[in-house]
Parts: structure tokens; C-alpha cells; sequence
């Protein structure tokens, strides 16, 4: 009767290791819930700056006063007819 008492303990000693420890542990979906969590989170920040891109894209592709603004902005470019000032404070 003893020897079927410790055999039944280590059974179930040996579930309890495998329910805490190895794959498909507490311990791993816990953490692969983190990164499930994690993960959501980046994609969402991303879906908000591919919307953003999305619309600019639209913008310009729609309107020809978008592109002269860009030109203007980020290349530094002018008409033929305008005179280009540069304020420089000290």
C-alpha cells in the first residue's frame, strides 16, 4: 500500500513539474501573453502611422499646391519670378 501511496506522490509531483515548468507551462503562456500584448501594441502604433502616410499620400496625389508646398519645404526650391530671404536670428 506504501509503495502505490509514493508512486501515486510522484505522479503527481511529476504533473506539477510539467504544469510549472517546460513548454506549455504557466511560466511560457504567461509570457507569451506579454508579447501577444506587446506586439498588438506596436501594430497599433504603426496602423495610426501608415494612416497618416496614407493620407498625405492622398493629399498630394489630389492636390498640385501639396507638392509645391513639399518643394518648398524640404528642397528649398522657388519660382522664377520670387526672390528667396533667409532670416538668420542671432
Amino acid at each position: 500500500m506504501k509503495v502505490l501511496w509514493s508512486v501515486m506522490i510522484v505522479l503527481i509531483l511529476l504533473l506539477q513539474v510539467r504544469l510549472w515548468v517546460g513548454e506549455g507551462s504557466f511560466a511560457q503562456v504567461w509570457s507569451l501573453r506579454e508579447a501577444i500584448a506587446e506586439q498588438l501594441a506596436e501594430n497599433a502604433t504603426l496602423a495610426a502611422r501608415n494612416e497618416q502616410l496614407y493620407a498625405e499620400v492622398r493629399n498630394l496625389r489630389s492636390e498640385q499646391g501639396a507638392i509645391e508646398e513639399r518643394a518648398r519645404m524640404n528642397l528649398g526650391l522657388i519660382r522664377q519670378d520670387e526672390t528667396f530671404y533667409l532670416v538668420v536670428e542671432p
